[in-house]
């Protein structure tokens, strides 16, 4: 499918695989370590590191010779699913934590408890559904914009 959405979830869809990547940011970086705090069966977490290393999400690095062990470390391409988690954690956050978010996120460099808000990148005006439209890409297919997206309804 020529949808970079549908792409994505080729890659993080699976519900464990998006849970390894979590751990990943909280620093999580060994197979007994993803396996005790996951509760993931063996096998199954094996097959998921073996899918992140073959997308090129995560990197083995050997810590270990004899046996071999390996760590497991986000690649440029991981670290950049951050916003995605990011957004899924709000989102659960707002409607699904009924005695308040688990986790609160502090910018480093000021101290404050903060959430992530999407603006636009050329003006810094705040983003949502409403205030932007889907318009066909490079990647496109020869649909023409308008057969991608109708136009948004006013609000």
């Amino acid at each position: 499918m020529n949808c970079s959405v549908a792409q994505t979830l080729e890659v993080v869809g699976e519900w464990w695989t998006m849970l390894i990547i979590r751990d990943c940011f909280l620093g999580v970086t060994r197979f007994d370590d993803f396996h005790q705090r996951l509760g993931i069966s063996r096998n199954i977490l094996a097959d998921r590191l073996e899918h992140l290393v073959e997308r090129g999400v995560v990197v083995r690095v050997p810590y270990q010779e004899h046996p071999v062990r390996f760590d497991y470390r986000l690649t440029d391409k991981g670290r950049d699913l951050w916003l995605v988690l990011t957004a899924m954690r709000q989102w659960g956050d707002r409607w699904e934590a009924a005695e308040g978010p688990p986790v609160i996120i502090e910018h480093r460099v000021c101290g404050h408890e903060t959430t992530v808000v999407p603006c636009c990148s050329s003006c810094g005006e705040r983003l949502d559904a409403r205030s932007v439209r889907a318009m066909a890409g490079p990647g496109s297919r020869s649909r023409p914009a308008d057969e991608i997206l109708p136009p948004a309804r006013p609000a």
